[in-house]
């Protein structure tokens, strides 16, 4: 699960690094209400929160898939009783 959400989380990451584009551009066109200070805050917070937002989707996307293969494929789950490993039915 680990494994799988820090996987998620880089490329969550990746995918929010592509958007900062478009966060940078929308965060320009609401700061220039502000003038040219807003046009720079708002392009750097719209950049920021593009890439944040897509790191932490990317991380609970991540996780959620960890968590299924190590319940459903890498057979994590074993009998108290006998110690038999197994697969949970999907």
């Amino acid at each position: 699960m680990t494994i799988g959400a820090s996987i998620g989380a880089v490329g969550g990451a990746a995918r929010g690094a592509s958007t900062i584009l478009t966060g940078s551009q929308i965060g320009a066109t609401v700061g220039a209400l502000a003038g040219p200070l807003g046009i720079t805050i708002g392009t750097v917070s719209g950049a920021l929160l593009g890439g944040l937002a897509g790191g932490v989707g990317g991380c609970a996307i991540g996780a959620e898939l960890g968590e299924k293969l190590d319940r459903h494929v890498l057979a994590n789950n074993h009998c108290l009783v006998c110690g038999h490993r197994f697969n949970l039915p999907t």
